[in-house]
């Protein structure tokens, strides 16, 4: 079952809910519930839910569209995990919002990928031509990594995915980066000259970061997303068994065949 948006329940409301506090987590009175994105995230947690149901382990997902809120819900105790970023956001969250977090496995893989509605290479981008990154710190510095990568322009020497527009120092075409939250870089698409978009974004839009980028990371790439715990809860036995859902085979070959290579299995 899929829950768009946490709930806040008030026990004297619902019956039985006392006795379902109580429950072991992980059983059908009190499944683990795992905060994921829409599109790449939540489809690969269903499969993950499939087979842990299978195993008697109950998980439920609660849907979310940013990538902000599922981190806060965590923190609120309204999810058990989530289940969507991957380890420089992790970070950069932790600094900045002081959560005490942990990971206790690995995900998915969702490669970004440079795409474009106007040109085909790029070397062709023009001048003064506008290209939408995330705007969010680490998958922004993620983007201009790949960008400079790609022959767009230079970044000072020896940053990482913490760079910034402030970072480039040769830019010949004066190309303009447009930074925009991540999940409406794909409608902004048709708007700019090229965008650099994360797979789990543009693989639901129909656009695979294998055949359709302009440039796109290599699957070395740190980028791979996490199960992510309260530290309490690092070494509970459900939070074990959460994450190995993600290196079931069966997961794995629902990676493979459901995203043709644009995600890769990362548990």
């Amino acid at each position: 079952m899929i829950t768009r948006r946490p709930l806040l329940l008030l026990p004297a409301l619902l019956p039985g809910l006392a006795a379902a506090q109580g429950a072991e987590l992980g059983t059908a009175a009190r499944p683990v519930r795992v905060g994921v994105t829409q599109g790449v995230h939540a489809e690969t947690f269903e499969k993950v839910r499939e087979r842990l149901g299978a195993q008697g382990f109950a998980t439920r997902a609660v849907e979310f569209g940013d990538f902000i809120q599922p981190n806060a819900a965590l923190q609120a105790g309204d999810l058990d995990a989530n289940a969507y970023q991957h380890l420089p956001f992790l970070e950069a969250q932790i600094a900045q919002r002081r959560y005490d977090f942990v990971a206790v496995g690995k995900t998915v893989l969702t490669l970004m990928g440079v795409f474009s509605r106007k040109h085909a290479s790029i070397a062709a981008l023009p001048q003064n031509g506008r290209i939408a990154i995330p705007n969010d710190p680490t998958n922004g510095g993620r983007a201009l990594l790949l960008l400079a990568e790609a022959g767009a322009f230079r970044l000072r020497p020896g940053v990482d995915h913490r760079a910034t527009i402030a970072d480039i120092t040769e830019n010949p075409k004066r190309l303009r980066i447009v930074e925009l939250e991540a999940a409406s870089i794909v409608r902004a698409l048709e708007d700019v000259d090229a965008a650099a978009i994360t797979g789990n974004f543009a693989v639901p839009a129909g656009l695979n970061p294998l055949q359709d980028a302009l440039a796109r990371e290599n699957e070395q790439s740190v980028y791979t997303c996490l199960v992510v715990v309260r530290r309490a809860d690092a070494e509970t036995p459900w939070a074990k068994r959460l994450a190995a859902g993600y290196r079931d085979p069966a997961v794995k070959e629902f990676v493979i065949a459901r995203f043709g290579g644009a995600v890769i299995a990362g548990g």
